[in-house]
């Protein structure tokens, strides 16, 4: 939306909201301030794997060290309400300012990521399920829209929860999440 159609309507004009929709110099300004190497935490929720099993929460730990970011934990817990928050609670006190939880997105009965994250949640940021699930379609096509991936904030920390599937978590980590990753947590501790 234009600047001058905000002004037209009587609405005060946000400049970031249009930074963050053109690659202007204000965007890269935005990005420039924030910090290339972030902390953080990886959280498995799974009723059937281990962390020997975890190929999806092994794979997002390595994608995050190898662009230079500190994993400052990583555990795989059962896909329950409980042990979910206190995973996050346990990210916190950790230190960490991204925590990358994976399934438990799903609509099965024992999936509870969703749930956890729709109750605590602060500001969500609904962009990112939806450009996920758009990247998941242009791969995989219409099983994409069972996928219940959301982000936002909590704590001063930024939480994404992608399903299980190193596919799913690849295209997650690289499409979205590493590029913004440090962004994200400027904008949430600033």
């Amino acid at each position: 939306m234009s600047q001058q159609r905000h002004e037209r309507r009587g609405e005060p004009h946000h400049h970031h909201d249009d930074s963050a929709h053109s690659g202007s110099a204000s965007a890269r300004e935005h990005k420039s301030a924030a910090p290339s190497q972030v902390t953080a935490y990886v959280i498995t929720c799974s009723d059937s794997r281990d962390a020997a099993r975890d190929e999806s929460g092994q794979a997002i730990r390595k994608a995050l060290e190898e662009k230079g970011h500190r994993v400052c934990g990583y555990q795989v817990v059962r896909d329950d309400v409980a042990q979910i928050r206190s995973a996050i609670d346990e990210a916190s006190q950790a230190g960490a300012r991204v925590v990358i939880l994976n399934g438990g997105t799903g609509i099965g009965r024992r999936d509870n990521t969703i749930e956890v994250l729709e109750q605590i949640l602060e500001k969500k940021l609904p962009g990112f399920g939806e450009l996920f699930r758009y990247l998941s379609f242009k791969e995989i096509g219409s099983p994409a829209m069972m996928s219940r991936s959301i982000a936002g904030t909590y704590r001063g920390m930024v939480l994404f929860a992608v399903p299980w599937s190193p596919q799913a978590a690849r295209v997650a980590l690289e499409a979205l999440i590493l590029p913004e990753m440090g962004h994200a947590v400027r904008e949430v501790t600033r």
